[in-house]
């Protein structure tokens, strides 16, 4: 016997040894169950993404000051009644970033049927008339709201002048405007709240007016900051003030306050340096 004869026999023996594996032959019953288990777990999923159950009927709106549900609705494309499952939380926060008045946006899904938004706002400071509604103005005078009626907002109403040609995410070009927002600007948020209207039909009678109707009478642009600054003391003190105030005048050196059927209250007080 040959080396090439004892090379095969010993392949043959090795052969009997370890036998080929047989191929295994798939159960008919086995692909049955699976194809019935994935119909069984797709006929769950679309229960719970269709199911009346787990429909978006609520939202849970955090961090906004401006901003009330509707609005969210509208820059987010959201609708009540919408499977809560088909919302994609990236297309809804990518909807309400475009919106000027958002600045960051959270969201998430809440079973069964609530979305939970948090979002941070660019602050308007000022409401203008325009020729189809109002605007909101943030401090760099940027066009950040805009509807056809006039609501109930924490920020002053600038009157004696009305845009035009002017839409979202426009820049204010009013030079009277771009001053009143100057002046705005320096107050804080609680000071801001106190004020509900600023006058500049006359820019050298420009008036402020407060949620009580008490005039503050700024006379025309100079000496703009240190009238921010006496107007802001005088606001924070407004609420534990005494007596009744008919206005206050800072459009002098001396600034006094006119009290009604009075002429000074020394318990309110303004910065004494301005004086």
């Amino acid at each position: 016997m040959d080396e090439k004869e004892i090379v095969e026999a010993e392949e043959q023996e090795l052969g009997n040894q370890f036998p080929p594996p047989k191929k295994l032959r798939r159960s008919p019953r086995r692909l049955l169950k699976g194809l019935a288990f994935l119909i069984i777990c797709g006929g769950i999923m679309s229960i719970i993404v269709y199911s009346p159950l787990f429909t978006l009927q609520r939202v849970v709106l955090t961090g906004n000051t401006y901003l009330n549900e509707d609005d969210i609705l509208t820059s987010g494309r959201l609708h009540k009644g919408e499977p809560l499952f088909q919302l994609q939380t990236s297309e809804v926060t990518q909807n309400l970033m475009k919106d000027l008045r958002i600045e960051s946006a959270v969201v998430r899904r809440r079973v069964p049927d609530t979305l939970e938004i948090e979002v941070k706002e660019r602050m308007p400071v000022a409401t203008v008339a325009c020729e189809y509604g109002y605007l909101d103005l943030d401090r760099q005078g940027k066009v950040i709201g805009s509807y056809k009626k006039l609501r109930k907002m924490p920020i002053p109403l600038i009157t004696g002048t009305k845009m035009h040609d002017m839409y979202i995410g426009d820049d204010n070009k009013d030079k009277r405007v771009a001053k009143v927002l100057e002046f705005l600007s320096q107050l804080d948020e609680e000071a801001l709240n106190h004020l509900s209207e600023v006058n500049v039909t006359n820019p050298d009678a420009i008036m402020a007016y407060t949620n009580q109707a008490v005039q503050i009478r700024l006379g025309n642009f100079e000496r703009w900051d240190e009238k921010a600054k006496l107007t802001r003391d005088f606001l924070l003190n407004l609420p534990h003030a005494r007596h009744q105030i008919e206005y206050v005048d800072f459009s002098y050196t001396a600034p006094f306050i006119r009290l009604k059927d009075k002429l000074v209250d020394p318990d309110v007080k303004v910065n004494e340096k301005a004086q």
